[in-house]
């Protein structure tokens, strides 16, 4: 069936339709090891949507509880354990009980949480039989109506960005309250997502895209998770865990400490295509932004309604326009001043070194102004890079070569590395700004001494941030500490360039049985490729086949792949350099 916009449909949908729908979002845990440190930003997003146009809105963050107990001891962890299932129902049950039969149940999370959705699914089902039931995000995005295969409890499955979309899903949602599936049905007024009616069920696949004006969407809706129907203080446990840092357990590390914290996003998509990473959840390559007064109307608001001093602004990538960071400043830089605001993002190297390639017998030059510099005016202090590798030979296979080895390499400690990336974290500390890299390890193509080549370039960059500290000094120690040294390993994730590659398909198969459909290429969607899925919760996991063998997807041997992974777990980095 064509596309159709969602702004199209959304565009007939008046207050008077939506008024009174009752709405629930659900939550799924994720990277249980860690404490909660984002408060959702999808649900609150669509939540402030539908509160703009009358409609009764709830929100169950299941991500939010860590319980300490002997349960979590015993599985060692140190943060706690989520809700059980069971624990989880009784939740969802006393929320229900309170707040009323719901009309649209919405369940969202990336491919990581896909245990939970296939177990919240029953629960609703057992406690709001009767309610609509779709999925959205990054799951629901990448495998669409595939997800039904899964999930058969589901009504709908809504894909890519919710901004409009999720105002026809509450109008359907209403519509088949108000007059069952059958007469809405024959009225019409459930098209164009209707894809038909399964044992009285309806089944849609929604649309998503867009929004005409990003500046123009109401912010996150963070006020409908200041309590749970117990009356535990939710947000409030968000805006006390740092969102990065050592304690945030997500390879981040800074050199600050923070305090209060608050999350957004200011951009959606990302021009870029690295071959490991799925942009689907958020708008795919296609690029758009807030402007700069908005995103500095938007701090603003969180520090005066929250008391936060730090924001996180967690952008796939927010430093891909140069007019919008310069433009930051005015609007930016009197709030730092007042209120004592700093504020975080991710970007990319090349952005941040802000280097103009030269020719065969020129060296690259600088631009006139650099990026980060203003970064800092504006009061940004922490940028998250994703270097991924310091390979030139990796950086080609990851599709990121282009832009990072346009200005060739330098030499440091034996190594080569991309001239773009030293710079890069040279003028992000130069500016007073702390740079975070996150690395990759066991790519397609990753040699021994490529992986070495990263560690050595981690080993660089604490040379670099201690520079004139007195070894063993508590300011060197500190320096040196804010350095990340954790590493993810390769992840073939569905919907990604790498998970389409020749070597990755050959060890799906080979080691979690996967197949393969000779005609288009997609994965067969059966037990195996389930189980395969529901493996994919953590990005530091190194996956192995039920015969102990290791998905690794690099060229280094099974064996010393295994010890590396070992040595980057157990705080050993640089013994890889030995290797």
């Amino acid at each position: 069936m064509n596309y159709v916009a969602p702004q199209k449909i959304a565009q007939d949908i008046s207050p008077e339709d939506l008024d009174g729908v009752k709405v629930t979002f659900i939550n799924m845990p994720i990277r249980e090891q860690a404490k909660p440190n984002v408060a959702p930003l999808g649900p609150t997003l669509l939540a402030s949507r539908l509160l703009h146009y009358g409609a009764e809105v709830t929100i169950v963050d299941l991500n939010a509880y860590r319980i300490e107990d002997e349960a979590a001891k015993k599985r060692r962890l140190p943060n706690g354990r989520t809700l059980s299932f069971i624990e989880s129902e009784e939740l969802l049950g006393r929320t229900f009980a309170q707040v009323g039969d719901q009309d649209l149940i919405g369940i969202s999370g990336l491919i990581t949480t896909l245990k939970w959705q296939i177990e919240v699914a029953k629960m609703v089902r057992r406690l709001q039989p009767q309610t609509l039931l779709v999925s959205g995000g990054g799951l629901a995005t990448e495998f669409r109506s595939g997800l039904f295969d899964w999930i058969p409890e589901l009504d709908g499955v809504a894909h890519s960005e919710g901004d409009d979309i999720i105002l026809k899903i509450a109008f359907d949602a209403k519509l088949i309250r108000n007059q069952g599936i059958e007469s809405a049905e024959y009225s019409g007024k459930l098209m164009p997502y209707l894809r038909g009616v399964v044992d009285s069920r309806p089944r849609f696949i929604y649309d998503g895209g867009r929004p005409v004006n990003l500046d123009n969407l109401p912010y996150p809706a963070f006020d409908l998770m200041q309590t749970d129907v117990d009356g535990a203080l939710i947000l409030e446990r968000y805006i006390q865990t740092p969102v990065w840092g050592t304690s945030a357990v997500n390879s981040s590390a800074t050199s600050f400490e923070i305090n209060r914290n608050i999350a957004t996003i200011s951009s959606r998509g990302c021009p870029f295509a690295c071959r490991f990473c799925f942009r689907g959840a958020q708008g795919e390559r296609n690029y758009g932004v807030k402007s700069a007064t908005s995103l500095a109307n938007e701090m603003v608001y969180y520090v005066e309604k929250y008391n936060v001093d730090f924001v996180a602004i967690v952008d796939d990538n927010f430093m891909v326009q140069p007019e919008r960071i310069f433009d930051l400043v005015p609007h930016l830089k009197p709030v730092v001043e007042e209120y004592g605001l700093s504020w975080g993002t991710h970007g990319r190297l090349d952005e941040a070194a802000d280097l103009r390639p030269g020719s065969s017998t020129c060296e690259p030059t600088i631009a006139d102004r650099l990026r980060v510099e203003a970064m800092y005016q504006a009061g940004c202090r922490y940028i998250g890079f994703g270097a991924e590798s310091a390979s030139p030979h990796v950086l080609d296979e990851m599709g990121k070569g282009g832009f990072m080895l346009s200005n060739g390499t330098v030499s440091k400690n034996g190594f080569e590395f991309p001239r773009t990336m030293v710079h890069g974290i040279v003028n992000t500390k130069n500016s007073g700004i702390h740079a975070n890299c996150t690395w990759i390890m066991g790519y397609p193509g990753e040699s021994l001494h490529d992986l070495q080549t990263s560690v050595a370039f981690i080993k660089w960059q604490i040379e670099n941030a201690t520079y004139g500290l007195t070894p063993g000094s508590e300011a060197h120690d500190a320096a040196a500490g804010s350095i990340n040294q954790n590493m993810f390993t390769a992840t073939a994730y569905p919907g990604t360039e790498m998970f389409d590659e020749p070597r990755v398909r050959e060890l799906l198969t080979e080691r979690f049985g996967l197949h393969f459909d000779r005609v288009t290429g997609t994965p067969i969607s059966d037990e195996n490729f389930l189980n395969y899925v529901l493996e994919l919760n953590d990005a530091t996991k190194m996956l192995v086949s039920e015969d102990n063998r290791p998905l690794n997807f690099g060229a280094i041997p099974d064996d010393k792949f295994i010890e590396a992974r070992n040595l980057v777990d157990n705080h050993q980095l640089f013994e890889i350099l030995d290797m």
